[in-house]
């Protein structure tokens, strides 16, 4: 019988849950040597299950090569995740620019825990919460401010791999790749914390006690460590932090609520200051909307189609709580300049720099629906006051 080894490693810490035997590795999602711990523990220790942190999108990701050849940008659009997707590609943009900067390779600690896991015969089990939840709770939990901020951060991301020091690669090896994208909009907005790394710590506690096996190789990032040890014995409602929590009563009445108060405006306007006064309520409304949602869709270099659709859909989808000028912009944009295969194939590469983003046909749709939509709601802020002026 071979002698186990004995690690001198702070990164691996021996825990236990009723009958099981879990063995927790804590990584550096931007190290060479997680790779090599990772798969002499696995191979060391012979677990029945592996579990990673990866959810099941960021794992098909990895084993899906071809996953953007079948995506349909016209469902992405309709069903309203185009931030969500676009956050995903400039999270990956993220990671993979690192990767060439510094010839690492973000995650590969956990592609070589599934291969070596399923080499020895052990199963693996998904530990992570799924990534469109966790930027979806995210999102729901912020203001139109924090919005653009937290769109323009992701989007200055990709600019500033050049400005990454080593001394910033140590800093990543101890935190979420999420975290320190955000790190600056989480500190004006302390809940995003509890969302991106709280949360996630209770759900991989869970999960990973949870797993099947009686001996369980645990693979994580070594920012998750503490939490996860902090939440061990503690009981967790999983159901609850899979929700996408609704919006707030006040979001949703206000949706339905803000329509009507432009529109008894408009009617006072025509009451009290007659045709001329409502005549320029609905001027600066129709200009406000219009012109600032045009502008976010020129931004995103539009069709010229896609741009006046903008600005003639944004003044009536204002008034309209179940639709969004950018919804309308992305459809036309996706007809107008409709995504080739070679677009869908050449995202992995157009993602790497700014320019990419906006050149490729697919990421520009996104663009076109995020900034249509963000031009749209300052012109019904900028649009109020220069209405009740009028009266």
């Amino acid at each position: 019988m071979t002698e186990k080894t004995t690690y001198n490693n702070n990164m691996i810490h021996r825990l236990s849950f009723e009958d099981k035997e879990i063995i927790l590795v804590g990584t550096a999602h931007v190290s060479k040597e997680s790779t090599k711990l990772v798969a002499s523990v696995i191979e060391e220790e012979n677990p029945d299950t592996v579990c990673v942190e990866l959810c099941e999108s960021r794992y098909k990701a990895i084993r899906q090569k071809d996953r953007w050849q079948n995506m349909n940008i016209i469902k992405v659009v309709k069903e309203k995740k185009a931030f969500l997707l676009l956050s995903n590609l400039l999270l990956a943009s993220f990671q993979k620019r690192i990767a060439d900067k510094f010839d690492i390779k973000p995650g590969a600690e956990m592609i070589k825990a599934i291969e070596t896991g399923e080499s020895i015969g052990a199963k693996i089990h998904l530990a992570d919460r799924d990534i469109h939840v966790t930027l979806s709770r995210a999102w729901r939990v912020m203001g139109l401010w924090g919005k653009i901020k937290i769109l323009f951060q992701l989007l200055l991301s990709v600019g500033k791999i050049d400005e990454i020091s080593e001394e910033d690669i140590e800093k990543m090896k101890q935190e979420d790749m999420l975290q320190t994208l955000l790190s600056d909009v989480k500190k004006s907005l302390p809940v995003l914390g509890n969302i991106l790394i709280d949360e996630r710590d209770r759900y991989l506690a869970h999960e990973i006690k949870e797993a099947p096996g009686e001996k369980i190789v645990a693979v994580v990032g070594a920012g998750h460590i503490s939490g996860i040890k902090r939440y061990w014995n503690t009981e967790t409602d999983i159901d609850e932090l899979k929700k996408i929590p609704p919006k707030s009563t006040f979001s949703g009445l206000l949706k339905w609520i803000l329509p009507l108060i432009i529109l008894v405006v408009f009617i006072l306007g025509f009451f009290y200051g007659g045709m001329a006064a409502g005549t320029h309520m609905i001027t600066w409304w129709v200009m406000a909307n219009g012109i600032l949602a045009g502008l976010g869709a020129a931004i995103a270099f539009a069709h010229p189609f896609t741009i006046l659709s903008s600005i003639l859909a944004a003044p009536l989808t204002s008034l309209n709580p179940m639709i969004a000028a950018g919804w309308v912009a992305g459809l036309v944009e996706a007809f107008a300049r409709k995504p080739k295969v070679k677009d869908f194939e050449n995202l992995p590469e157009d993602i790497l720099s700014i320019r990419g983003f906006w050149k490729n046909k697919v990421t520009r749709i996104l663009l076109v629906v995020i900034f249509t939509n963000l031009g749209s709601s300052l012109g019904t802020f900028v649009a109020i006051p220069l209405m009740i002026k009028v009266l």
